[in-house]
C-alpha cells in the first residue's frame, strides 16, 4: 500500500535525492497535474550507460520502499535504454541521452512547468 503520509512533492524530492545519489544527469522534473489524471509529476533523467540506467531506476526503487511506497510497475529495466518507474503519483523516465532526445518528453509536456534540479546540466551528445 502507498504511503498516506507521502505527498507528490516529497516523492518527487525522494526520486531526485535518489538519481543524485548515483550521479543521474540532467534531472528535469514536470508538473502534469492540470494536464492529465494520470500522474502528478514526471522525472526525466539521463543515464550514462544502459548499466547505469538500471543502476538509477533500482536506487529510486530502493529508496521509495525504504519509505513505504510500493512501485505500481516498472517497464524497460532489461533493455537499459529506458526505464520507467510508475509510483502512482510521479512517474520516473530514466534513459539514454539518444533515447532521450528521440522521445523529447520534454518537448512532449511543453506547457507543464517544469524545472531542473540544480546541479549542472549534462552537455548533450551528438552520437554515442
Amino acid at each position: 500500500m502507498k504511503n498516506p503520509t507521502m505527498r507528490s512533492e516529497d516523492l518527487v524530492k525522494l526520486a531526485i535525492a535518489a538519481l543524485e545519489d548515483i550521479k543521474a544527469q540532467d534531472i528535469t522534473t514536470i508538473d502534469v497535474r492540470e494536464k492529465t489524471s494520470i500522474t502528478d509529476y514526471m522525472v526525466i533523467a539521463s543515464g550514462t550507460s544502459s548499466r547505469h540506467v538500471k543502476s538509477l531506476v533500482d536506487n529510486v526503487l530502493e529508496k521509495v520502499k525504504e519509505q513505504g511506497v510500493r512501485p505500481l510497475g516498472s517497464e524497460g529495466l532489461d533493455s537499459g535504454e529506458w526505464a520507467l518507474l510508475d509510483l502512482g503519483d510521479i512517474v520516473v523516465h530514466v534513459m539514454l541521452p539518444t533515447a532521450r532526445q528521440f522521445y523529447d518528453l520534454e518537448r512532449l509536456w511543453q506547457g507543464a512547468e517544469q524545472s531542473r534540479a540544480q546541479h549542472a546540466p549534462a552537455q548533450s551528445p551528438d552520437h554515442e
